[in-house]
Order: structure tokens, then C-alpha cells, then sequence
């Protein structure tokens, strides 16, 4: 079977590390970055380095920026929109093209459980890992036909760099309110992600498209 070229995103953040770890095997060629990606061109160029892509892990995170509704500043709203939403929809306009020509493969996005429950004073993050979610479901749908396999995974409550460090991990006020809010009362492994992005990614998940998988412990059940 012929190599498959795996290109994962934002590699030193967030699950990048964890899901491009699982990839290496003698199955996939691991590609991966470490540059914000931030603009159009950034994307692109990406994109365009690598070649053909079989399988583009859109990892992609920015800190919640928190405050109440009425505080939300422009730049903070900004920021959350620019980092996560602009370079989920510049990588897929990107690599589509090439994937629909071969009619064949995968695309999974790193988001956020966070919209599908809600969280109070993080409206702006929701709205962004709100509008990952949506543009997901709605590619997912279109490429589908073509054998383009688009979904995304939403978690919560997994041990990462950006989130959930490991300092957290040892804090007793937040293992306590972990304990109170999480059904599986602990902080989930991110080779957890990663085994489930190689499922999606593999040749034994053909009939997922658009679905936002929850993965955070029961929080959003």
C-alpha cells in the first residue's frame, strides 16, 4: 500500500504533538508545522509545499480570552476568529481542490466541545469553536460525495499544552471541580484524541462525514 502523506497543523500546540506522534508509523509520511497560521498566504503556501495530502489535521488553538458578555473586547473577539475559524476555512479551501481531483481524502479538524454545552464568560471562544463546528458539518456534507471524508473532533477536558497542562493536573481546586463536573471524573489522556484522529484518518472510517464528535467525558451528554 502506498504511503500516506499525513500534514498536521500548529504541531507545538494543542493536540499537534500527541496526534502527530500516533502517525508515525510505516504507514504514513508525518508532515508537520509550527507556524501561526494566521493568514490566507501562510495557508496556501502550506498547503503548496507539502503536495498531495492524504490526510490534513487541522489543529488549531487560541487561549478563551474569558470575561462577561459586556466586557468582550473587539481585539479579543478578534483575535479567537483570526486564529481558529480564518485558517480552519483558508487549509480546507486550500487543499479541497486536490482531494475532489483524486476523490479521496480526509480531513479532521481539532475544535472544541466548549459550543456544544456553553460556557458562561467565554461566549467569544464559544462562538468561534461554534463556527469551527458548523463549518465542518456543512463540508463535510459537500465533499462527501466525492469521497472526501471532512469531520471534527470536539473535546473537553484532555490533558494539552494550551489548556489542560499538566500543572492543572495536580491543582486540587481544579481536580475538585473536575470531580464535580466531568461523568468520568478526571481529565482525559491526548493519546486518546490521537487514537481517534487515526480512526478517522484511517481506511476502516469511510461513512463519517460532517459529524462533530464529542470527547470530553460526558460533559456535553
Amino acid at each position: 500500500m502506498k504511503q500516506r502523506t499525513v500534514l498536521v497543523t500548529c504541531v507545538d500546540k494543542y493536540m499537534g504533538e500527541a496526534i502527530a506522534k500516533r502517525f508515525v508509523e510505516p504507514d504514513y509520511l508525518v508532515i508537520t508545522d509550527n507556524q501561526p497560521l494566521i493568514s490566507q498566504s501562510q495557508c496556501e503556501e502550506l498547503v503548496h509545499s507539502v503536495g498531495d495530502v492524504d490526510v490534513l489535521v487541522a489543529n488549531l488553538a487560541e487561549p478563551p480570552k474569558s470575561s462577561a458578555v459586556q466586557d468582550i473586547k473587539n481585539e479579543d473577539w478578534g483575535a479567537l476568529f483570526s486564529n481558529l475559524v480564518d485558517p480552519l476555512m483558508f487549509l480546507v479551501r486550500a487543499i479541497a481542490p486536490q482531494m475532489l481531483e483524486r476523490k479521496s481524502g480526509k480531513i479532521i479538524a481539532v475544535t472544541s466541545a466548549a459550543p456544544l454545552k456553553g460556557l458562561a464568560n467565554n461566549a467569544a471562544y464559544c462562538a468561534a469553536r461554534g463556527a469551527q463546528n458548523a463549518f465542518v458539518k456543512a463540508v463535510g456534507l459537500e465533499m462527501a460525495r466525492s469521497g472526501v471524508q471532512v469531520n471534527a473532533i470536539a473535546q473537553n477536558y484532555i490533558n494539552n499544552n494550551t489548556y489542560y497542562p499538566d500543572r492543572l493536573l495536580v491543582d486540587a481546586k481544579f481536580l475538585d471541580h473536575v470531580r464535580r463536573n466531568v461523568p468520568t471524573n478526571k481529565v482525559g489522556a491526548s493519546e486518546e484524541t490521537a487514537e481517534l484522529a487515526a480512526y478517522l484518518a484511517s481506511e476502516k472510517c469511510n461513512h463519517m462525514v460532517g459529524q462533530v464528535i464529542p470527547l470530553a467525558g460526558g460533559w456535553v451528554t
